[in-house]
């Protein structure tokens, strides 16, 4: 592409995961996205849109294979594509592939296919786009990911870790979703990190799946855990004959209340016997599990891929990008869903976020009561243009109402009360014309 001049505007998404199995083709964005789209269309600004990677969910498309996934795209999503050409006949599209879409570099029919929609597909693993004296290097960030790199770069067999994660896990996720008491499990792609899949199923099964009567009947004895704990404790010392007052105390303060307070007693002696049994247990436990974790670090055995910093490979790998092209002034990524901006050497290191729900983790305020995940939409475009001379990169966001009010049950909007998630965008950044600075001479 020729150099556009210091008046090109560019507009960055990514990670909208477009597509999948079954529940997985629900597109909850699709009147945001068409809407931001007609707003380019429109736009007076010498702008191009580049969609930085996972715009589709190829790998979760597992009942047909190539090409044959275009046809059903387009199939599925009529009025993304038609709003695609009309964007792309008034500005520059371009699509980078991601891990998820990854087919895209595979297969050379998918340029042309794109192309009939005004949409320049490339298949290279990054771009460059010129800004004034100054570049922006795109990535999606796969290849800084140890379980989604792709080491043969365009091969239609490509086969990282993730990729089985997505097809074995994700896709039937997609395909199973409608048969729970809540259509949920088609949310498996907003649980990040991975780590927490086992909690968060866990948590859904507790919130939405199990049987409200045995569920009700849990949640006392849950949330009196701690405090049954304590009291075993204030038990064991009353039965030794050390300390016998807080036992009193507690026995004559319910006896106020007359059947109420027998009531509170038997419901609390309950809980004090279950405590005491699980402390008996689960200390000797705990002490045992602390030795094995030691043991099991000093040989490294868990020194695994499978935990992935969302963070130190990018900043490398932008730090190594400013090496080998010193005018390059953008590292522009997605990958991690983690809307990110700050400046690295002098440099802006930027990453795009998702359009897919984000679940935010808020473990329970007491007790033994499974963490909530609280669901959310964190829709934004990265802006990046110059202004004389320098450089303005900010995240704009696209309003999107929360889930939360038909997701979440009445007993998890309770235990998240005073705790809502309000998740904000970076604060914006002016890279200063720094390609001045360097052409000074040493003194």
């Amino acid at each position: 592409m020729a150099d556009t001049g210091d008046d090109r505007v560019y507009y960055v998404i990514s990670d909208l995961h477009i597509g999948g199995d079954e529940q997985l083709e629900e597109l909850p964005f699709r009147e945001e996205l068409l809407a931001f789209l007609e707003r380019l269309e429109t736009t007076d600004e010498n702008a191009e849109l580049v969609i930085n990677g996972d715009a589709f969910g190829l790998w979760e498309i597992t009942h047909t294979d190539g090409i044959e996934k275009f046809d059903l795209l387009e199939e599925t999503y009529p009025e993304l594509f038609e709003q695609l050409r009309a964007t792309g006949e008034q500005i520059p599209i371009t699509l980078l592939p991601g891990n998820h879409d990854h087919e895209l570099a595979a297969y050379d029919a998918y340029v042309d296919r794109f192309a009939a929609y005004n949409v320049d597909l490339v298949q290279e693993q990054s771009t460059t786009r010129p800004l004034g004296d100054r570049v922006i290097h795109f990535e999606h960030g796969n290849q800084q990911d140890p379980n989604n790199r792709i080491e043969d770069w365009g091969s239609p067999h490509a086969s990282p870790l993730g990729y089985y994660y997505n097809t074995l896990v994700t896709s039937r996720a997609g395909r199973v979703s409608d048969r729970g008491r809540y259509n949920w499990l088609k949310d498996v792609q907003a649980v990040t990190p991975t780590e927490w899949m086992p909690i968060w199923l866990a948590s859904k099964y507790f919130y939405r799946e199990m049987n409200p009567l045995l569920r009700y009947a849990l949640v006392p004895f849950l949330l009196l855990f701690n405090i049954s704990a304590i009291l075993a404790i204030f038990a064991g010392l009353d039965l030794a004959g050390i300390w016998s007052e807080p036992v009193d105390d507690a026995t004559a303060f319910l006896g106020q209340f007359g059947i109420a307070g027998t009531a509170v007693w038997y419901l609390l002696a309950v809980n004090i016997a279950v405590a005491g049994l699980l402390l008996l247990v689960g200390v000797p436990v705990y002490f045992l599990r602390r030795d094995i974790k030691r043991t099991i670090n000093r040989f490294g055995i868990l020194e695994t891929d499978l935990t992935v910093d969302p963070a130190t490979p990018y900043e490398t790998a932008a730090r190594n990008v400013f090496e080998q092209r010193p005018d390059t002034a953008v590292f522009c990524y997605g990958h991690t869903h983690r809307p990110e901006l700050r400046q690295v050497d002098g440099r802006a290191l930027v990453n795009s976020g998702t359009w897919l729900k984000r679940l935010h983790r808020r473990d329970g305020v007491t007790g033994l009561l499974p963490p909530v995940f609280y669901p959310s939409y964190q829709l934004c475009t990265v802006r990046i243009a110059a202004v004389d001379g320098d450089i303005t990169v900010d995240h704009q966001a696209i309003e999107k109402p929360s889930p939360s009010g038909e997701e979440l049950t009445l007993t998890e909007r309770l235990l998240t009360l005073g705790r809502t998630p309000n998740p904000e965008l970076p604060e914006g950044t002016v890279l200063e014309d720094a390609v001045a600075e360097r052409q000074q001479p040493e003194h």
